[in-house]
C-alpha cells in the first residue's frame, strides 16, 4: 500500500465513528479501531443506560444512576476518595471463591490492592493512593465502574 493511500485512509478513519477495522496486504496487515466517549447528561428524570446482557431492558429510574450518584450528590463522603481509574467490572477479590481485598475498617497502605477492574479481558488492580482506614465501599462486587467513578473513602 502507498504511502499517499495510508495517509487517506487514517484521515477517513479519524473522521468516522468506525470502532474497528483490520485489512492485509501481502505482508502489510493495518489494524485500526476508535471508541467513542459516552457522554450521560443529568435531567429531571433519567433513563437508565441498558447494561451488557441486558440490552432488552431499558427502565426509567427517579434520580438515581446506578445505584450511588444519589448518594453522592447528597453528602460528600469525608475522607479522601479512590475512583475508578478506567471503565470495567469490579471485583472485590481475586477470585469469586476468595476473601475480598479489603472490607470497612481495614488499615491500608499506600500502593495496596482494594480491589481488581476487568476491562477488555484484562484485570487492573486498583491501588490505594492513600495511607488510612477504608471508611466506605462505595460500589459492590461484579457492579459496572465508570471512568472517575469514587470506589473507595479513605479516611
Amino acid at each position: 500500500m502507498e504511502f499517499e493511500n495510508l495517509l487517506t485512509l487514517i484521515k477517513t478513519v479519524s473522521g468516522s465513528e468506525l470502532t474497528s477495522f483490520t485489512m492485509k496486504d501481502g505482508d502489510l496487515k493495518i489494524s485500526m479501531g476508535k471508541e467513542k466517549q459516552v457522554v450521560v447528561e443529568q435531567t429531571g428524570m433519567q433513563v437508565m443506560p441498558a447494561v451488557a446482557g441486558n440490552s432488552d431492558t431499558v427502565s426509567a429510574g427517579s434520580g438515581s444512576f446506578n445505584g450511588k450518584q444519589e448518594q453522592q450528590e447528597e453528602c460528600q463522603p469525608e475522607g479522601k476518595t479512590v475512583k475508578a481509574p478506567l471503565v470495567g467490572t469490579f471485583y472485590a477479590a481475586s477470585a469469586p471463591d476468595a476473601e475480598a481485598f479489603v472490607s470497612v475498617g481495614d488499615t491500608v497502605k499506600k500502593g495496596q490492592t482494594l480491589g481488581i477492574i476487568e476491562a477488555m479481558k484484562l484485570m487492573n488492580e486498583i491501588e490505594s493512593e492513600y495511607d488510612g482506614v477504608v471508611k466506605e465501599i462505595l460500589i459492590e462486587n461484579g457492579q459496572m465502574a465508570e471512568y472517575g467513578q469514587p470506589l473507595f473513602v479513605i479516611g
